[in-house]
């Protein structure tokens, strides 16, 4: 598994990939946040406060994130690698966690910089260090958890598919509607259990800064099926 892991690392940094990436999820979050007019301009708000940050950034990893996965079984198979991947002593399951594990430190290492926000509100507040952050911190926790849970959506997308604009549409779909459809079902419907299948909910729960068992197994559990998924479908393949 850490071979596969190792190897998809050094894959994202040999070619543009993984540094476009990078700097384009910076661009857009300190455009948004810093520069542009708008709901979402720290700045503008007069407040101490990263929700425009956490309100932000779960929308643009919903594209991001499936661009990055995209590649990860539908590379292997148009090139013809899965078969002799497969024959190695390696289990399937530690095929799919190295490929998953590899996107995941990824996008990891995009939100690292992100920290320097946290630092850049705590000394624009007035006074100095009027932040949040119990809620800070329990947004992070939230994002981590949703990014878990979009990088197993996105292998699953690139495993259907030999084709990555394909994979990345499926890919894209599913984390948009696991995000906010349930939502949009739940307000036709009224009724608020739908509401507790969406992805949104579980994050929102977590950006108050209550740590609840029940969001964290949500997360864990959407992205545990997805790639038992990945798993059931290369083992077809």
């Amino acid at each position: 598994m850490f071979a596969i892991l190792k190897k998809e690392i050094n894959s994202f940094f040999a070619s543009p990939i993984g540094y476009l990436v990078i700097s384009l999820f910076l661009l857009l979050n300190g455009l948004f946040l810093w520069f542009f007019k708008g709901d979402f301009n720290i700045i503008d708000n007069g407040f101490a406060d990263l929700s425009s940050f956490f309100l932000l950034a779960p929308w643009i990893l919903i594209f991001l994130i499936p661009a990055v996965t995209m590649r990860s079984f539908a590379d292997e198979k148009k090139q013809g690698t899965l078969e002799l991947l497969l024959t190695k002593p390696i289990s399937k399951l530690q095929i799919v966690l190295g490929k998953y594990f590899g996107a995941f430190i990824l996008i990891l290492i995009a939100l690292l910089p992100t920290l320097l926000y946290v630092f850049t509100v705590y000394k624009l507040g007035a006074p100095e260090g009027n932040l949040d952050m119990g809620s800070t911190v329990g947004s992070y926790f939230g994002l981590l958890f949703l990014v878990a849970s979009y990088t197993a959506i996105g292998i699953f997308g690139s495993s259907l598919s030999d084709n990555q604009i394909v994979t990345f549409i499926i890919s894209v779909f599913l984390c948009f509607f696991f995000y906010i459809g349930f939502e949009g079902i739940a307000d036709a419907l009224s009724n608020n259990f739908i509401d507790r299948l969406g992805m949104s909910f579980h994050f929102k729960s977590m950006s108050r800064g209550v740590l609840d068992t029940r969001d964290i197994i949500y997360f864990l559990s959407t992205a545990a099926l997805f790639i038992a998924l990945t798993r059931f479908n290369i083992t077809k393949k």
